[in-house]
């Protein structure tokens, strides 16, 4: 899409990283993504692969940030018998909620199926998913009792993208994927007609300061 762009350079792969997680990163470096979503690499974790690159998102409206996330590619050459694979994807999202929509009972499980959902709406394969999704509420009290009380979901999720040719997975396609949960969790319309039926969380009341 013209309005779309991409992830941008990012922090320098290492020199010894095998070809299949070159090609891995290259494809999440050249994913083109929702104009409302910035993206930009951070610092990836050291003891959970031999290699590892990350990446943070922010769902902006305005001046308004509507929710965050982080996505993490693990790869381990050798293979890991838990992944059932060589790749695994790491994710943890964050955003505000209405109080009245924090206490609906079924909201773990609508969450749960917006991530499945939206590796399925692309026609993506992956196995061994696994995760938790958290909600939390927050009141004041004292000299921050002027404050209205808060309410926030957070998503905790892996999965193992199947890989294609040359034992690398489509990662442009999941991070895409991965946006659209993000997208929907801030609560953003659908990105196109064919989205029209997604139901979303509600925006965030009032802004938040960046």
């Amino acid at each position: 899409m013209d309005d779309e762009r991409g992830t941008g350079e990012g922090d320098r792969r290492d020199d010894g990283a095998p070809p299949p997680f070159r090609a891995a990163v290259d494809a999440l470096r050249a994913a083109r993504l929702r104009p409302q979503i910035e993206v930009e690499p951070s610092p990836a974790p050291q003891r959970l692969a031999p290699f590892a690159y990350a990446l943070e998102a922010t769902v902006v409206d305005g001046e308004q940030d509507l929710a965050d996330g982080r996505l993490v590619l693990l790869h381990d050459p050798a293979g890991h018998d838990a992944w059932h694979g060589t790749f695994r994807l790491v994710t943890l999202i964050r955003a505000e909620l209405e109080p009245e929509m924090a206490v609906d009972p079924l909201l773990p499980e609508v969450c749960w199926s917006w991530l499945t959902g939206a590796l399925q709406a692309r026609g993506l394969t992956y196995g061994e998913p696994s995760g938790t999704v958290t909600r939390a509420g927050s009141h004041y009290f004292g000299g921050l009792s002027e404050r209205p009380a808060t309410s926030q979901i957070e998503i905790r999720a892996s999965w193992t993208p199947r890989e294609g040719l040359g034992g690398v997975p489509d990662t442009g396609a999941h991070l895409a994927s991965w946006c659209d949960l993000l997208a929907q969790v801030a609560g953003l319309p659908p990105a196109g007609p064919g989205d029209a039926s997604v139901v979303t969380l509600p925006q965030r009341r009032g802004p938040q300061s960046r």
